[in-house]
């Protein structure tokens, strides 16, 4: 596989050495071709968009103002390719060829397994993406670069054009699709098959899509025969190490013996000279009236040694220096601001109905930046502006004591995270609302204290069950207090939990300190260590901040209650096993005015602006 060329090749490139344009494009053609493949599983068009890529890249070159973000802009190119291409397809039907009459050699997927040799936990996960939604397709050819080293986080959030906070959450969602799309995979494979299985696939035409996912593995959440495909999957990080780039196909004229700066391949074909011709025919298109030189590496592609230069009204000529044809059209943008975190909070009864729509994103004020970070999120309840204000203050996620966020969308990328109140809200109806707003379910609130849940350990661990059924990851119940307690209300829990082999798959903690001075950073996070030491699970705190439910003064002046904000959101950041926090809560009016984050909108408080510079 060719090596990526340094900046120095960049800068050569740029200045027209054809020997340099050879050795980039060789060198990233694989990078590419991965990218394009993934999110185009299974479709012809992927030669061509590789082929568009390239033609933009080469026409653009001149353009680069910073040769080491050259892959940053490349990638934002590839990305940028596959989306108009996603956009003529919607116009026209897609046809794909039965599985029979398919050549194996055009199907990525079919291509990575052999290539790349993968097996069982691989081979299920690459077999997956072919059920992943357009958008995931395209996000995890980027994710999985990442996750095998090819890619930095930065790179994915300069091609996505969006914030690190919205990457991460779109990342997260991604993952969670994916882990669906295998245990379809693994239902479908299943030997024996399920015999409920078989008469609810009787309408299926055998191709992969968005409304089979949801039905398929729905029924194998409820199905005795089937749940074990849940069961035992590997983290996909874990087994994405090492399968990066798949090895370029014949058509593109490299079979995997070409090197970085070699100008040669291994058995070149005519297909990979036709593929050059179409790219230098292509590159010649939009010259301006000047003489322009469109430098294609045929070298790296078919075999070939010469550049092309266009002149207005004549023919092609060979030349052996070379400048970088340019269109015009804008680069894409290195880099842009990251949006703000969100905060939230209150305690409400559970809501009704979900309803989930796609909303843009915001402009973001020009100053100050909020800090973003997936695990900073709020607990929200209702008040004027609450939309705007989870927008304003950067967070990741935020929840509202509910199983939906039907009276309070938040804004897009912001996850939304459902939550079991009470024994009450254990039914059916509200367990399935839960179930389709995401992935993750919260567990029942403060069973230790009168006023909230309200329930006995035993009563706990009967209902839990029906929480585990949804196949969502769950989060234990969230006590008030003595989380780290020995014989407490979560230590019995947790106990009889594992006694009854039920599933908890994170500790969800409460903590409020009385003690306002700067030792309340300490204190607080003693505690989350204390439970973490305990169960060794990872941590969400639900909800968190300063309040002396017995004393005076109840709360800390503005100022305190920022130092701490500042101590503790950058203790947890840096504790790897703390997932997610919440601060209690956003909305800073009427008997909340004391602890909140924002007065409005677009108005927080010196909390506020703490928790928004936090992450």
């Amino acid at each position: 596989m060719p090596q990526q060329p340094d900046t120095a090749t960049v800068v050569a490139a740029r200045a027209g050495d054809p020997a340099a344009v050879d050795r980039l494009v060789a060198g990233y053609l694989p990078l590419v071709y991965t990218i394009v493949g993934r999110a185009l599983d299974g479709h012809a068009d992927t030669d061509d968009v590789v082929q568009d890529v390239m033609v933009r890249v080469l026409r653009n070159l001149g353009d680069l103002r910073e040769p080491d973000a050259f892959r940053s802009w490349l990638v934002a190119i590839t990305v940028r390719q596959i989306r108009e291409r996603f956009r003529s397809r919607r116009g026209t039907a897609d046809v794909l060829l039965p599985e029979d009459l398919r050549d194996p050699g055009a199907d990525f997927t079919d291509l990575a397994i052999t290539r790349l040799e993968l097996s069982g936990q691989r081979r299920e996960t690459a077999e997956a993406t072919r059920w992943l939604d357009e958008e995931n397709r395209e996000l995890l050819s980027l994710w999985w670069l990442e996750a095998s080293g090819e890619l930095t986080r930065d790179e994915i959030v300069t091609a996505l054009d969006v914030s690190r906070q919205h990457a991460a959450v779109r990342v997260q969602r991604m993952k969670g699709q994916l882990e669906t799309a295998r245990a379809v995979v693994r239902a479908l494979a299943a030997t024996p098959p399920c015999p409920d299985l078989r008469p609810m696939l009787a309408d299926w035409d055998g191709r992969p899509g968005a409304l089979w996912r949801k039905r398929i593995a729905r029924h194998t959440r409820d199905c005795r025969h089937c749940a074990p495909a849940w069961s035992g999957l590997v983290a996909a990080e874990r087994l994405l190490a090492g399968m990066a780039l798949v090895p370029l196909p014949h058509a593109f004229g490299v079979t995997g013996g070409l090197t970085a700066g070699s100008g040669a391949t291994a058995g070149g074909s005519g297909a990979g000279q036709a593929l050059a011709g179409k790219i230098a025919a292509k590159a010649a298109v939009g010259v301006s009236r000047r003489v322009l030189t469109a430098v294609l590496a045929t070298t790296a592609v078919a075999g070939g040694g010469a550049a092309v230069v266009v002149h207005q009204n004549s023919g092609p000529q060979p030349v052996t220096q070379a400048a970088v044809l340019s269109t015009g059209a804008p680069a894409p943008r290195l880099s842009r601001p990251a949006p703000a975190p969100v905060a939230t909070s209150a305690k409400p009864s559970p809501s009704a109905t979900p309803s989930r729509t796609t909303r843009k994103p915001r402009p973001k004020a020009a100053a100050p930046a909020a800090r973003t970070s997936v695990k900073k999120g709020v607990g929200v309840w209702q008040f004027a502006g609450v939309k705007a204000a989870l927008d304003d203050v950067g967070a990741g996620w935020y929840y509202n004591w509910s199983p939906a966020d039907d009276d309070m969308p938040g804004p897009s990328g912001v996850e939304f995270v459902p939550m079991v109140w009470g024994a009450d809200n254990a039914v059916d109806g509200t367990l399935a609302k839960a179930k389709r707003e995401g992935e993750v379910l919260l567990g029942f609130n403060e069973p230790d204290m009168d006023g909230q849940a309200d329930m006995t350990v035993e009563r706990a661990l009967e209902l839990w069950p029906r929480l585990e059924a949804t196949g969502m990851r769950l989060g234990s119940p969230a006590v008030a207090f003595g989380g780290d307690t020995d014989g407490g209300w979560l230590d019995r829990f947790m106990a009889g939990a594992k006694r009854n082999d039920l599933r908890v798959d994170f500790i969800t903690l409460h903590w409020y300190g009385s003690d306002f001075s700067a030792a309340a950073v300490g204190q607080f996070l003693s505690y989350v260590d204390a439970v973490h030491d305990r169960y060794g699970l990872p941590i969400w705190v639900t909800e968190y901040g300063l309040m002396n439910f017995t004393g005076s003064p109840k709360y800390p002046t503005g100022a305190q209650a920022a130092a701490f904000i500042a101590g503790s959101t950058k203790g947890m950041e840096r504790r790897s096993y703390v997932e997610r926090y919440a601060w209690f809560g956003l909305p800073a009016v009427g008997d909340s005015v004391q602890f909140g984050l924002y007065r409005d909108g677009s108005t927080p408080t010196q909390a506020g602006r703490a928790y928004r510079a936090a992450g």
